[in-house]
């Protein structure tokens, strides 16, 4: 998922931005962190399913999921460089911070951040959806 995002920012603007290495940080641990997770868990789902069940099942889980585990990641830097506004940890008002914060930064990454999975993440996730599908494990 870095690559795809460094591809769609080469492509979108010659790697024009000054958070180019930390964007390709948050697209990584994004994929990597979600891969762990979503796989097993989707295999456990789809046992004995015909392939196109399977294809399906893997493309909606790991395009859901990954775009979640990216967007999670995006809030949680978000929510780092805004948390010294902020009130003490803990408090009703620091609770409503941390909420909004986090709920801006979702909506900013799904309107600006998703694309960036766009054209190289599509077609990796077809292929890789239909790799798995294919095989059984």
């Amino acid at each position: 998922m870095a690559a795809s995002a460094i591809a769609a920012l080469y492509l979108r603007n010659g790697l024009l931005t000054s958070h180019l290495t930390a964007l390709a940080l948050v697209y990584f641990f994004g994929g990597a962190l979600s891969w762990p997770i979503l796989i097993p868990l989707t295999r456990r789902l789809i046992r004995k399913r015909p392939a196109s069940a399977r294809f399906a099942a893997f493309f909606l889980v790991l395009s859901i999921g990954t775009t979640a585990m990216t967007a999670f990641l995006f809030a949680m830097d978000y929510r780092w460089f805004y948390s010294r506004w902020h009130a003490p940890f803990g408090s009703l008002v620091w609770t409503f911070q941390f909420l909004f914060t986090g709920a801006s930064a979702v909506y900013q990454f799904a309107v600006l951040g998703v694309t960036l999975f766009l054209p190289f993440g599509l077609l990796c996730l077809i292929a890789v959806s239909a790799y798995l599908a294919r095989h059984r494990h």
